[in-house]
């Protein structure tokens, strides 16, 4: 593992995921959930919005890196937020 610069903000992140995929698991396993349509085209599980909300998280970030001299730390609650309100109405 010593080829990956292990700064704090980059474990902190991956501990962060590991996290939501064990709440998830626990969540699943106790509440199993069904496909429901919300403002997504598409009918989705917890699952599909949790990696719809990932992956646009990272292009969020990766816009606010490219296009503006914002710090990253609101990009990171306009995710934080974009996260609650697909989880919920997705």
């Amino acid at each position: 593992m010593v080829w990956m610069s292990w700064t704090l903000p980059t474990a902190l992140f991956f501990i962060g995921i590991a996290v939501i995929l064990v709440g998830m698991t626990t969540w699943q396993l106790v509440s199993p959930c069904v496909e429901r349509r919300g403002f997504l085209p598409l009918a989705t599980t917890r699952g599909d919005r949790l990696f719809i909300g990932l992956l646009s998280s990272a292009f969020i970030h990766l816009a606010f890196v490219a296009l503006t001299d914002v710090n990253i730390a609101v990009a990171t609650v306009l995710c934080a937020f974009w996260m609650i309100i697909l989880m919920r109405w997705g």
